[in-house]
């Protein structure tokens, strides 16, 4: 089971993780929502399409566009539609 922690908090755990260029991309229904804000921050990959990032709030602390998914991926990155990775110092182990 892997998980993303951040300030002390379990952002989101899974059985059912993707690796794709070394980000572990977790399933939407396994994030804790409460932790979660959209962001209006977007990128482009070039293979899997735009991405659409969320802010990370725990105990009153904000880290900024720390998550991202693929809503729309391209066909090629299909298998990571619904789900979300992260980075910002949070920790997935």
């Amino acid at each position: 089971m892997k998980k993303a922690i951040w300030n002390g908090e379990v952002l989101a755990q899974s059985d059912k993780t993707v690796e794709v260029e070394g980000n572990t991309y977790f399933p939407a229904d396994s994030l804790e929502s409460r932790f979660f804000q959209d962001s209006s921050t977007t990128s482009v990959c070039g293979w899997k399409g735009v991405a659409s990032y969320y802010t990370v709030e725990v105990g009153g602390q904000q880290n900024t566009d720390a998550a991202w998914t693929y809503r729309d991926p391209k066909p090629e990155a299909e298998n990571i539609r619904g789900y979300v990775a992260f980075w910002k110092g949070v920790e997935v182990r």
